[in-house]
């Protein structure tokens, strides 16, 4: 996989902001594609990719951060 997608969970990362997330779908879009830079063809389908993949990305951080506090509640 892409080594320069980090972990963007806690507790390797504190503060995810929206541009990491971002990075991250970029940086993965950009590997199973091959493009770096798409072509004005494929600009849109790109960035159409890239938005999908940030917002499950942040979606599952959600989720992830979502589970902690009932876990130290129980624990």
């Amino acid at each position: 996989m892409c080594r320069s997608i980090k972990t963007l969970r806690e507790p390797y990362t504190a503060d995810v902001t929206e541009e990491d997330v971002r990075a991250a779908a970029l940086q993965y879009v950009r590997k199973i594609s091959g493009y770096r830079s798409p072509s004005a063809r494929n600009a849109e389908a790109f960035e159409r990719a890239v938005e999908a993949v940030a917002s499950a990305t942040q979606d599952l951080l959600d989720e992830l951060y979502s589970r902690k506090p009932s876990e130290a509640r129980t624990g």
